[in-house]
């Protein structure tokens, strides 16, 4: 899925070590867009039988600080992570099963970054999270 990623020159790229836990981490958010923590575990715990909890929270919490991942947490639900940064892109979570989906902000002159009265602030994200039903979720609602 990311063959053509390159972890390690991204971690030096913004100045850190490459180490194992930090590819393994990396690898898994690319691999499971919108994972939870327990699920990175798992998934980093695949390539590296020996990785602490402790060094993937580490290695989670040093990738977002450098903004080589994205941590986000809609209302009620645990925070989950993603590769995808640096755009001011949105999500639309399932409110029966959790589960979420990337949204382009809406086409036009960046219109979700004005906002009706900014109180003098400098806006340079905003984050917007639609909720509703997935496909899944709503078929078998409507059985």
């Amino acid at each position: 899925m990311h063959a053509a990623v390159d972890f390690q020159q991204m971690l030096r790229g913004v100045s850190l070590r490459v180490t194992a836990p930090r590819v393994a981490v990396l690898s898994a958010v690319y691999d499971h867009p919108h994972a939870d923590t327990d699920s990175i575990i798992r998934a980093v715990r695949d390539r590296l039988s020996a990785v602490s909890h402790q060094a993937v929270y580490d290695s989670l919490r040093t990738l977002t600080a450098a903004g080589l991942i994205r941590c986000i947490q809609p209302s009620g639900l645990v925070a989950r992570y993603e590769s995808r940064v640096g755009d001011n892109h949105h999500h639309v979570v399932c409110r029966t099963c959790g589960s979420i989906a990337d949204v382009d902000c809406a086409v036009g002159e960046a219109p979700c970054l004005t906002a009706s009265d900014d109180h003098g602030y400098s806006i340079d994200e905003a984050e917007v999270i639609y909720w509703g039903l997935c496909p899944g979720c709503a078929v078998a609602q409507r059985t």
